[in-house]
């Protein structure tokens, strides 16, 4: 590592540009939370399916202005806790940054899972084989380099979003047959109909987390301050719409049952709407979930790297591997971490912890665009100050519905 020889530490290589890191977002957005969890949130919202995709894009779209902002003036790795450190101070920058890494390393469990569920009907191994195989090995890629660790990721992103294109062709027309607007909405029934759309939201939100991944790379970006906002909201865009359009294919495709109790749905939904045999898309999305587990373990490295670089963790996590150039050690912490919450975890709960644990991040992000901005920190972070206090007022909004949800659930 860079601090054995006594020279200047070793940095991050910046190379780089907004296609790399538009790929980037969309690659580790798209993944997990649409494959493994578009049964579950048809499950639980029924028809109005797309709204509670609407919904948890909305929230995560008003997040995502706040970090295109921030990241225009302050485009370094660790992005989240930066932010936060310096907008509401360093005890609650360090929160941040933990519960970023958290993401990451929980997020990449889910994924891990919901490979093993594709996978798994493909190959007859045991989901604790496939989940240890697949995450020491991207582990290792992620430890090689940034651009092979991104470029791998890119052709598998051009997969993935071709399946759900796919998809969305094959089904669209079902969507003759669509249930009525009321229903799709989540009023068919008035507000009381709100509170399994608003279910629906928290796990489809979890299928929008990854355009905030997009700031950790700013070190290893030319010119970030231009290609990282861009890139966060082109994530957004793309995502939203793929999103609500196979959300209205699946509330019109027939079978509904076998889609909702499937460990595969889109692979069921592919067959139902095309008539073509599950197993090809099987093998897409098992392959797709690989870029999902890589790009997590990349964020999360790169967040406990920053993070050391702050002072807000020990410097050990900050150790860059000199031929390579790549947080290594902190990359082998985050993939170790995810080994052991899959291996112990079901996915669904998983998901679930990770929305409400974003939430809490996307909260102290907004709040710190306000405090900045209430500081004269910068021009454009004046202008824009009072969104911060929007957007956490609706991801605080959220998390309180859920958790009160939650309760009255257990009572």
């Amino acid at each position: 590592m860079n601090e054995a020889s006594g020279g200047p530490p070793t940095k991050l290589h910046r190379t780089l540009t907004l296609p790399w890191l538009i790929s980037y977002g969309v690659g580790v957005t798209v993944g997990a939370g649409i494959f493994a969890l578009i049964g579950e949130i048809l499950l639980l919202a029924g028809d109005a399916a797309p709204m509670s995709f609407l919904i948890a894009g909305a929230v995560a779209g008003a997040t995502a202005v706040s970090y295109a902002l921030l990241v225009r003036v302050y485009p370094v790795a660790g992005g989240d806790a930066v932010f936060v450190s310096r907008g509401i101070g360093p005890f609650f920058g360090r929160l941040a940054g933990i519960a970023v890494a958290a993401i990451g390393v929980i997020s990449s469990a889910v994924i891990a899972l919901a490979f093993a569920g594709y996978a798994g009907t493909l190959i007859p191994l045991p989901q604790p084989v496939l989940v240890t195989v697949v995450v020491a090995g991207l582990a290792a890629l992620a430890c090689w380099g940034v651009r092979e660790s991104v470029a791998f990721a890119a052709g598998i992103t051009i997969l993935e979003v071709g399946t759900l294109i796919v998809v969305i062709a094959a089904g669209i027309p079902l969507l003759s047959d669509l249930p009525a607007a009321t229903a799709i909405a989540g009023f068919d029934t008035g507000l009381a109909s709100m509170a399994p759309v608003m279910a629906g939201a928290l796990i489809a939100f979890f299928a929008f987390i990854g355009f905030e991944d997009i700031e950790n790379l700013a070190e290893e970006t030319i010119e970030p301050e231009r290609a990282a906002p861009r890139a966060i909201l082109w994530t957004l865009v793309i995502t939203v719409v793929l999103y609500v359009l196979l959300a209205l294919v699946a509330i019109s495709a027939p079978g509904r049952e076998e889609i909702t109790g499937s460990q595969a749905p889109l692979a069921i939904l592919f067959e139902q709407t095309t008539g073509i045999d599950r197993a090809p898309v099987a093998a897409m999305a098992a392959i797709a979930m690989v870029n999902g587990i890589l790009v997590q373990i990349l964020m999360g490295a790169r967040t406990l790297y920053g993070m050391a670089h702050e002072r807000l963790l020990p410097m050990w996590f900050g150790a860059v591997l000199d031929s390579r150039r790549t947080p290594a050690r902190a990359t082998i912490a985050v993939a170790g971490l995810t080994l052991i919450l899959a291996l112990a975890f079901p996915l669904v709960r998983l998901a679930e912890a990770t929305s409400l644990i974003v939430l809490t991040v996307f909260a102290l992000v907004n709040l710190s665009l306000y405090a900045l901005g209430a500081r004269n920190a910068h021009a454009s972070l004046r202008r824009w100050r009072h969104w911060g206090l929007f957007g956490a007022a609706l991801c605080l909004a959220i998390f309180g519905w859920t958790v009160a949800t939650s309760l009255n659930v257990a009572d």
